[in-house]
């Protein structure tokens, strides 16, 4: 009798589970010859190793080798990349690239000020619409500067890209980001801009503090108005690359959502019929 609860057990679970689905959202730009990168750093080159029919046979093969900085586009920063002593890119724990996903809507204030730079109160705005950021979030600012994506002059917001005392953007401020850090325990900062420090910046406070934390840091983030701001999943998961100060990364969203009209139902009598299950085979395994 045990044995036929448990794999009824099962069978409501996996029933449970198919009604849901996700939609996927790309929230990555194109890693290219157009990807925006720091002007200290190398940009992009491919070249073409082999294009066309593979040694004299029919079969058509493309093989290319690209040379990149690792910090290009939609990139991870390793939190080596501005402390000696933390994490490169292959020692990021993986668990740590995947987290619920908190996205934090400052355009409105960015409108009058470009070198805006978040608040303790901007998260608490978020709290208290949301409820609290929730452990291993991937948080992100969404300045709506990804919309101004590749163009390097809109997207420093200068008209010469090349110099970096020119550039006015928003990002992260360090009153902001040391309460996270003392307060929630976020996995993953982010930005839909080049730096995770706003654009005037030096001295770089946000990289230093996040870098010390072992956090790593999301920069040009894409497409962030077509997720909510909160009730996804993000992952981020970079390549694997030894000792790494940052990659390369495709960002993702999953949003839950249900599959037909009727799955609604069937989700909630589920879960019903599941919760009735395990109180059956708990009394049952007392009884026994």
């Amino acid at each position: 009798m045990g044995r036929i609860l448990k794999l009824t057990l099962v069978t409501y679970f996996v029933a449970c589970v198919s009604c849901l689905q996700y939609k996927v959202v790309d929230l990555t730009h194109n890693h290219g010859k157009d990807s925006i990168y720091w002007p200290t750093h190398s940009g992009y080159e491919r070249y073409i190793d082999h294009r066309g029919l593979y040694e004299g046979t029919d079969i058509w093969v493309a093989s290319n080798t690209i040379k990149t900085t690792e910090h290009l586009g939609t990139h991870l920063d390793a939190p080596q990349h501005f402390n000696e002593f933390s994490w490169t890119t292959h020692q990021i724990p993986i668990e740590n690239l995947v987290g619920p996903g908190v996205i934090v809507n400052v355009k409105s204030k960015v409108v009058s000020n470009a070198d805006y730079m978040v608040t303790k109160a901007d998260l608490e705005a978020w709290e208290d619409q949301y409820g609290k950021i929730p452990d291993g979030a991937i948080v992100i600012m969404n300045s709506g500067w990804h919309d101004r994506y590749p163009d390097k002059t809109r997207v420093f917001n200068t008209s010469n890209p090349n110099d970096t005392t020119s550039f006015h953007f928003p990002s992260w401020g360090k009153d902001a980001v040391s309460w996270l850090i003392a307060y929630r325990s976020i996995h993953v900062l982010g930005v839909d801009v080049p730096s995770l420090d706003y654009g005037q910046s030096v001295d770089f406070p946000v990289h230093i503090l996040i870098s010390k934390e072992n956090i790593p840091g999301l920069e040009n983030v894409g497409y962030l108005d077509k997720i909510p701001e909160s009730g996804t999943i993000i992952s981020c998961a970079a390549m694997k690359i030894v000792d790494g100060s940052g990659s390369p990364v495709r960002v993702f969203a999953l949003i839950p959502k249900i599959s037909d009209s009727n799955s609604a139902m069937k989700y909630h009598f589920s879960l019903f019929v599941l919760l009735c299950s395990l109180v059956s085979f708990k009394m049952l395994n007392d009884n026994f």
